[in-house]
């Protein structure tokens, strides 16, 4: 990278030690996977690895809310910018019990690294309310809605932060923050603050099929370059899907479309199983029915843990993050894992899996077809045009191919060097491969900006 000149590398950062804990929250996860894609980094200037280690603003709220009992309850929030030197920050809004601001911080930096490696003009933001969903009211969930957007004030906006859906908030919270948004902002173009809205608000169409038909067009782009042992084509291969939300309901009928047999999927309650395959409409319905897969007929009953070590060619994280651990990962039996979610595998668990030659698609790869399509939104909204279903698939299948392939260049060129007897080195994986793409093109945007002039 002929822009970063005066190759300085701090000594502590490049033989970190990888943990081996058995479980790790977010914020762990996403400073060991960044600690060891710097070593294979040989020219940062001294300086930019903290960075682009830690987040550019931090912002922590609390607020009161009028409950639907006439009471008053304060809640507590997040919005986390990690960097914006590419674009302005995009990241989702999450309404969960455990949201935190190390947590929020995390996802923040994975959104730098996501937006990155997709190639796309934003830099990682992340934020959350600290609720239950399932405890609250529609009104309710509307009043913390417009409250936390009132608190964060012009820290969003088109050009600055630009949230999105995420864990327990769906388009109608967008619509909240992007109807609240454009009230304090009278006479302005304001719908791109916001992305994942409903289509008569200036949603794109595409989104809600997003992360997972990018998901299945990245694992066909990897699968062409052969570099997965024993796996060739989706066509025919066993899958197993955990987590049926909107990526995994997505994947498990789009993944059958493209010719793969579903052998199990599973969500918070438990799975199913089903060796000759599942019909994706029977089994969506049935959830839909009942609130839970477990007790499709014609199927057996097992549990998450059951399914992430099934034999199968590839397996599906599409749930909760830390699903794959340093205790478990020895009984995964996929030649292929695609990480449909944000952080489902730990750096334990990335070794284990390495050492059992079992593939990762990375999480900052395979699901970045939910922004890029945020931001295909994003362009709609600032030209007033709207895009057609074949325009915007057409494009997210161009983006996540160059993703791949940026990628896969990365991974050849870093298993070069591990062979290069220059220094010893573990072999890269594709993880290392991906945040070595992603820290390259942020350092040197701020190198080209001269923020360290």
């Amino acid at each position: 990278m002929t822009s970063l000149q005066l190759p300085i590398l701090v000594e502590q950062y490049k033989h970190m030690k990888q943990k081996t804990v058995a479980h790790t929250g977010l914020d762990a996860i996403a400073d060991e996977q960044f600690a060891r894609a710097i070593t294979w980094i040989d020219d940062l200037k001294t300086g930019m690895i903290d960075y682009l280690k830690f987040p550019r603003r931090v912002t922590d709220v609390h607020f009161p809310v009028v409950m639907d009992d006439d009471s008053v309850k304060t809640f507590h929030g997040y919005r986390v910018l990690h960097n914006r030197a590419r674009g302005p920050g995009k990241g989702g809004m999450r309404y969960h019990p455990t949201v935190s601001k190390d947590e929020v911080a995390a996802l923040a930096k994975l959104m730098t690294w996501k937006t990155a490696v997709a190639n796309v003009p934003f830099g990682g933001a992340k934020g959350g309310v600290v609720c239950d969903t399932k405890q609250l009211s529609q009104t309710e969930l509307r009043r913390i809605t417009r409250a936390f957007v009132i608190e964060l004030d012009d820290l969003i906006g088109p050009h600055t932060d630009i949230p999105a859906p995420d864990m327990y908030t769906n388009q109608q919270t967008m619509a909240w923050i992007y109807d609240t948004f454009d009230v304090m902002h009278r006479g302005q173009n304001n719908r791109a603050v916001v992305t994942g809205k409903p289509i008569e608000l200036g949603g794109s169409v595409g989104r809600d099929q997003a992360t997972a038909r990018g998901c299945l067009y990245a694992t066909r782009q990897l699968l062409k370059h052969q570099k997965v042992p024993g796996l060739a084509t989706i066509d025919g291969a066993r899958i197993a899907i955990q987590g049926l939300g909107n990526a995994g309901g997505a994947a498990l009928r789009l993944f059958h479309e493209a010719g793969a047999r579903i052998i199990a999927v599973s969500d918070s309650s438990g799975g199913v199983f089903s060796a000759s395959g599942l019909d994706p409409d029977t089994a969506l319905d049935f959830k839909r029915q009942n609130g839970s897969i477990t007790g499709l007929p014609g199927a057996k009953i097992i549990t998450n843990e059951d399914l992430l070590g099934l034999e199968c060619e590839i397996l599906i994280p599409a749930a909760m993050e830390c699903q794959l651990r340093e205790d478990n990962a020895a009984s995964v039996n996929a030649k292929l894992i695609v990480e449909a979610a944000n952080g489902p595998t730990t750096p334990a668990a990335d070794i284990v899996l390495h050492e059992k030659n079992v593939i990762v698609l990375p999480d900052i790869v395979a699901n970045s077809g939910g922004v890029i399509v945020s931001y295909f939104e994003w362009v709609q909204n600032l030209e007033n045009q709207r895009w057609d279903l074949d325009k915007v698939n057409t494009r997210l299948e161009k983006r996540m191919l160059e993703a791949v392939d940026a990628m896969v260049e990365s991974w050849i060129e870093l298993d070069a060097k591990s062979n290069s007897g220059a220094r010893q080195r573990t072999s890269p994986t594709l993880r290392d491969a991906a945040l070595v793409t992603a820290i390259r093109r942020v350092a040197e945007v701020i190198m080209q900006r001269d923020i360290w002039g």
